[in-house]
């Protein structure tokens, strides 16, 4: 049973993340001190900076050597369970293919454990803690990259042409030999070949570009590098160094909620996509995104203290990574920035909740 103890100590390593996000928001709806052109510059300083120096500590203080491959496996499992059930949904509904296994996928399996998760989870399950920064790899490395492929890809299809037969006048359709019909055909297959020959290297390109100008990718890279450098031999960072990256990566929090809170203040509504899909997003994000984890574990063999962190994780609000990737594609981005808002706002009860009923 949950104590008063651990939900004060819950309550006061997550309520200070909120309080950031608050004086943010009202220092732009009400107090009208930031902007916009400086709360752009707010929020560029947390993506080039913050957050990906966030991501540098806390991936490399992870010990490599010591990665548990049962969560590996479970977090793959919940995200491919995820993608059958949320195409299953858009065969039977007809509602957006791609786009919709985008962000149904986006929704239900990225929670937010960079900003969020350290603290909450710290003050939960301290002896495995550990599975956030393993969660994080995998989300940087992999998730991320993948979910920026599939918009490429996306984007790439929506600007492909088409391949259009050429007209011909009423009633002479059928006086051309069967030998030309059937070249045309073979020239059109061989057209068709072509252009998707194109459209991956073009995917794979722009792709290619967009991580090498991401920093939160050098951030993660460069943290997997000196952790099995630094597990392995036992080689410590230089003090002036670590220092350096400590005070800023220990404000990345605190300067991500801030941008979060502004965010949240240039938009004109929190439900910007509407009651109804802001119903169908919460359910997405805190029970079907939980319910797969817990299956995908239970499949794997995680078991006790580590199987609770795992749904707990799952359980965070939407990760705003793939709200930023939705925005800059144009794929839903209200559905997206409902998740983020509405997500942060009633995520420390249900996270809480969630604490409460798995700790019976």
């Amino acid at each position: 049973m949950l104590s008063s103890h651990d939900v004060l100590h819950v309550i006061s390593a997550t309520v200070p993340l909120y309080v950031t996000m608050i004086l943010a928001y009202v220092s732009v709806k009400w107090w009208k001190l930031f902007t916009p052109d400086q709360c752009s510059g707010i929020n560029k300083f947390v993506a080039k900076f913050s957050v990906p120096l966030l991501s540098f500590q806390v991936v490399s203080s992870y010990n490599l050597y010591k990665i548990n491959l049962k969560l590996i496996y479970a977090d793959f499992l919940q995200k491919f369970l995820a993608v059958l059930a949320i195409s299953a949904f858009s065969k039977i509904s007809s509602r957006g293919g791609l786009r919709c296994i985008i962000t149904g996928f986006s929704l239900s399996t990225l929670p937010n454990t960079l900003i969020l998760g350290i603290p909450l989870l710290t003050a939960m399950y301290k002896d495995q803690v550990s599975i956030l920064a393993q969660i994080i790899v995998l989300q940087s490395v992999i998730w991320y990259n993948l979910l920026l492929f599939l918009y490429e890809f996306d984007a790439a299809s929506t600007l492909s042409p088409g391949t259009t037969t050429s007209s011909s006048p009423q009633g002479s359709e059928e006086t051309e030999p069967a030998e030309e019909e059937q070249s045309k055909e073979e020239e059109e297959e061989a057209e068709r070949r072509r252009g998707k020959k194109k459209k991956i290297l073009l995917v794979l390109s722009t792709v290619g570009k967009n991580l090498i100008t991401n920093p939160n990718t050098y951030g993660t890279l460069t943290g997997l590098i000196w952790a099995a450098i630094h597990f392995r031999w036992g080689i410590h960072m230089p003090s002036v160094i670590n220092q350096s990256i400590v005070i800023l990566s220990n404000g990345g929090l605190g300067m991500a909620m801030f941008s979060l809170g502004l965010f949240m203040a240039s938009q004109s509504s929190i439900i910007a996509c509407g009651t109804k899909m802001a119903v169908v997003t919460m359910g997405l994000k805190f029970l079907v995104g939980p319910a797969l984890m817990a299956v995908a574990s239970f499949a794997v063999g995680l078991r006790d203290t580590l199987l609770k962190a795992a749904i707990v994780q799952a359980a965070l609000p939407q990760g705003i990574v793939p709200f930023v990737f939705a925005k800059e594609y144009h794929v839903h981005p209200a559905l997206l920035s409902t998740g983020v808002i509405l997500g942060m706002l009633i995520s420390l009860p249900i996270a809480l909740a969630y604490y409460s009923l798995l700790g019976l």
